[in-house]
């Protein structure tokens, strides 16, 4: 918890910086790259949060994959965190940027579980339901494949959901199945 405080001031600067430069979509990409970096590689999340290897060290690997491929403004976050020796944070603050980032610029999020992938004519019908119950114009869908859900779908719109799969109407069946009327229970 007290994490994801630290991590979203520096987010706040960061976007603050970002806007006021002019280089909001560089940054943002960037984040994504770094984002995408610690989620494909473990060991180099092991290594920004291990306390043996020294923090200089850290700030040499980090320059080492990033200088020359990210503007400055992500270097010097980099720079800064290896500073005050916060480096553990860095993928926090890539995860939380990309959130950020959306609510800046009024981009919705939802995701959809479906049991096939979803074609463009139902993409556009689900887009159509987000717009209504998030109020944003733009949206950003992220689409998972349960071949479990046996049919229809499940669509996650900020805090609210839609269940509309064959698998929780079966599951609500076998509830009301379960119960007898007509046996008393003390």
């Amino acid at each position: 918890m007290a994490e994801s405080r630290v991590a979203s001031r520096y987010v706040k600067s960061l976007l603050g910086l970002a806007v006021e430069q002019g280089a909001l979509e560089q940054v943002h990409q960037d984040m994504q790259l770094f984002d995408q970096v610690c989620g494909a590689n473990m060991d180099f999340v092991l290594m920004l949060n291990s306390p043996i290897i020294k923090h200089n060290k850290k700030k040499t690997i980090l320059e080492k994959i990033f200088k020359g491929k990210v503007h400055n403004l992500s270097i010097a976050i980099i720079d800064l965190l290896t500073a005050k020796n916060r480096e553990p944070l860095l993928p926090a603050i890539a995860k939380e940027f990309h959130v950020a980032y959306n609510e800046f610029k009024g981009i919705g999020k939802a995701s959809v579980i479906t049991t096939i992938p979803v074609d463009g004519q139902l993409r556009s019908e689900l887009e159509k339901i987000v717009k209504k119950l998030s109020n944003k114009e733009n949206i950003e869908m992220d689409e998972k494949v349960d071949p479990d859900l046996i049919g229809g779908f499940i669509l996650n719109v900020g805090d609210k959901q839609i269940d509309a799969s064959i698998k929780s109407k079966l599951s609500i069946l076998k509830v009301k199945f379960g119960e007898n009327p007509y046996v008393r229970e003390f």
